[in-house]
């Protein structure tokens, strides 16, 4: 609103405002000119704000996320109610189309209970159609996103399909505004935490701060580097078109992770 007006605004979180100990007076007067004068002491970061078009791949994405968390917790719920009838399927893929006949066949001790079974297959026909709709807006209107280039650029890294980078790029949005790799690793909470004293230091777990969707989509990127590198017919497919600079920084980075992952188990091995 403040923009439309010509008016130039910056966004602020409370607590990355300065503020002194014992300073209990608040008010409008004075909190005015408290920021006026930090604002020209440049003692105050502005928050990224993104952009409207932006923020809908954003919230799109995120509704994506929301029906897939609905369709598990589906799941797990006539998962429950097989287990407490003690049925189990002796196939070997569940919910696949054999799995889900299978289901539809299912007679319960109970009338109300067969109530309750149709009830869950109907919840996960609906959930199961949600979703797929869901996939395919995010998968249309990505491609026509400003951002769709460094999409398809970090494809090029092993783990990172559409989805998952489209739900990193839609969280993080113009990566140009980290100068640093470590800054966007401080900004997704993934630099270990500091207790330090003296001349002592200690690190510590994970900060896990920022952004914590973009924080898990990079984790379960990341799990596929325990596996020795190497190029899939699938990430060849996606690296198709790709500048060749790109594609050798993917197969660096794969070789580098791979390689890290499996220097740590060799080390915990030892330890233990």
């Amino acid at each position: 609103m403040l923009t439309s007006l010509g008016h130039c605004c910056y966004v602020i979180a409370p607590s990355l405002i300065p503020k002194k100990p014992g300073e209990k007076i608040k008010t409008d007067k004075r909190d005015a000119l408290k920021l006026a004068k930090l604002l020209k002491s440049e003692d105050l970061s502005a928050i990224y704000v993104p952009e409207p078009e932006d923020e809908a791949i954003r919230d799109l994405s995120r509704a994506r996320e929301t029906a897939m968390k609905d369709l598990k917790d589906a799941k797990y719920q006539l998962k429950a109610l097989q287990l407490r009838n003690n049925i189990n399927y002796r196939g070997t893929a569940n919910w696949s189309l054999k799995h889900l006949r299978w289901l539809t066949e299912l007679i319960l001790p109970h009338p109300s209970q067969q109530i309750v079974l149709q009830e869950y297959l109907q919840t996960i026909s609906e959930r199961i159609a949600r979703l797929k709709r869901l996939d395919n807006e995010l998968e249309h209107h990505v491609k026509k996103w400003r951002y769709y280039p460094v999409i398809k650029a970090i494809q090029a890294l092993r783990g990172v399909r559409l989805l998952v980078a489209a739900g990193v790029i839609a969280e993080l949005g113009d990566l140009t505004r980290f100068d640093h790799p470590r800054k966007l690793m401080s900004y997704v909470g993934l630099v270990p935490s500091e207790h330090s004293s003296g001349g002592k230091r200690h690190l510590g777990a994970i900060t896990k701060c920022g952004n914590g969707r973009a924080r898990r989509l990079l984790v379960e990127g990341a799990h596929s580097y325990r596996y020795p590198a190497k190029i899939s017919s699938e990430m060849q497919i996606r690296q198709e078109g790709l500048p060749k600079e790109i594609i050798d920084i993917a197969w660096q980075a794969q070789l580098r992770l791979c390689r890290r992952y499996q220097n740590s188990c060799t080390k915990v091995n030892i330890t233990t």
